[in-house]
């Protein structure tokens, strides 16, 4: 399980799956929990608690910000720097991560309990769900370093070329998370509270996982007690880098925020619980695209460090194939399954199941390109250009969504909301095909003149 992979001058489609299958299988793991907590949550309490957990959706993305801000930023640092064969640097980038990734979601907890209620209320909750989930999100919250830990460190395993126990770290977690919700749902009747403590217990089981692979003296990073200080420009570098993911996330709070107030004002708590219903499906699409995204990031970040250009770019374009593919089979799942998908949450609820499936017909219509714009925006994060990445990260979900959502509910009512998604879609897919374009370009002029200065 400790078997090390040959980023230098291993077969790149070898390599590319054998990094993305196991991060494909943890991204569909953890998107599996996620969707089967929902399942759980709407037949063992009602439609009323799907509303519950979707409105605590954008604090819960608040915290997978911060874990990507420092976790992805310090492993794409760390892959360009064992490229570079900088080690002590590599352990230095792993402490201050590891810091970071214990106080910051601490620091955001306090915050919370501070303001809950104006939080809660703020991201959509209307009378009668407030109750729901300040039940749901408090416990979240207590148990969020630990989710920072699984998430974020979990990273710097598939960063010195361990995927599968990556991916190991992931599905224990998640197998807990599913099995302890079913019984607190149940048998111990916790409702939505039940599931809540399930989610956490399962991502600590995960944190312990991942820290002991480190102080276990198996991994290739070591994690040191006296790393765990600030270098600040180690942390400007990993900030800096982070920052396009970490942005992503921060656009995705708002864009939830006033997803759910819209669908509030056009369509009351159903449309609340029909949005939570697409963004469980939406997961579950997209988790395996995020996992060829993920597994391409040490590979083009290693070579883009070690000046194998060559690579970098048959890296690209295989994980762009593969990403591309698998969000058009899940494009016809949606197409020939939507009905019996969104009847496991609802469990006879004919309004939720109608609306849901018209909403669906509708949000995901462009599905397949998105494969395609996920992995083109991972690029350029994973060769340090945090600049590119950010505008490519949040020309969806800010530039482009955002202002649409604003205003074509206005004229279009609740399908003003739904059609937002595939607009910005085809937008954001264009400025990405764009910023590729001349990035490569610049590359393969760049070696041509290096070839003709050898010569």
């Amino acid at each position: 399980m400790n078997e090390k992979l040959d980023l230098r001058s291993g077969n790149i489609g070898k390599l590319l799956w054998e990094f993305s299958i196991p991060a494909i299988i943890g991204m569909l793991v953890n998107a599996f929990y996620n969707i089967i907590s929902r399942i759980f949550v709407g037949r063992g309490v009602g439609s009323i608690a799907i509303a519950a957990v979707t409105v605590g959706l954008p604090i819960m993305t608040l915290l997978a910000a911060v874990a990507m801000l420092i976790g992805i930023g310090a492993t794409a640092l760390i892959s360009i720097r064992l490229g570079e064969q900088k080690h002590e640097e590599v352990e230095k980038i792993a402490g201050n991560a590891t810091l970071l990734l214990i106080v910051l979601p601490l620091l955001l907890s306090g915050i919370y309990f501070l303001f809950a209620d104006p939080f809660l209320k703020l991201f959509g909750a209307s009378l009668e769900v407030l109750p729901y989930a300040r039940d749901y999100v408090g416990i979240i919250m207590l148990g969020s370093a630990a989710m920072a830990i699984a998430f974020g460190i979990n990273n710097f395993i598939r960063a010195e070329g361990n995927p599968r126990y990556a991916m190991f770290t992931q599905i224990v977690g998640a197998v807990v998370n599913i099995i302890l919700n079913y019984v607190f749902i149940f048998n111990f009747g916790w409702g939505i509270k039940g599931s809540a403590l399930a989610t956490i217990i399962g991502q600590t089981v995960s944190a312990c996982c991942v820290l002991g692979y480190f102080l276990s003296g198996r991994s290739k990073i070591k994690i040191k007690l006296k790393n765990f200080k600030i270098y600040v420009p180690i942390v400007t570098k990993i900030v800096t880098i982070g920052f396009a993911p970490f942005a992503m996330q921060i656009a995705n709070t708002v864009q939830q925020t006033i997803m759910n107030k819209t669908l509030l004002t056009y369509g009351g708590d159903l449309a609340l619980s029909a949005v939570g219903i697409i963004m469980s499906v939406a997961m579950l699409l997209l988790m395996p695209v995020v996992g060829i995204s993920q597994g391409a990031q040490p590979l083009i970040g290693f070579n883009y460090g070690a000046q194998r250009h060559d690579r970098v770019r048959e890296t690209l374009k295989k994980a762009i194939i593969a990403g591309f593919s698998i969000a058009t089979i899940g494009f016809v799942i949606i197409r020939v399954f939507a009905i019996p998908i969104v009847g496991l949450f609802s469990e006879g609820d004919t309004a939720l199941t109608e609306l849901t499936v018209h909403a669906m017909s509708m949000f995901f219509v462009v599905l397949p390109i998105v494969g395609y714009q996920i992995v083109g925006a991972n690029y350029f994060q994973a060769v340090g250009k945090p600049v590119q990445s950010t505008i490519l990260s949040l020309s969806r979900q800010v530039i482009i969504f955002i202002p649409l959502l604003l205003i074509l509910p206005k004229y279009m009512g609740i399908d003003g909301a739904w059609i937002t998604a595939p607009i910005a879609d085809v937008l954001a897919v264009t400025i990405t095909t764009i910023f590729l374009f001349y990035e490569l370009r610049n590359k393969s002029a760049n070696k041509k003149v290096l070839t003709a200065e050898e010569n």
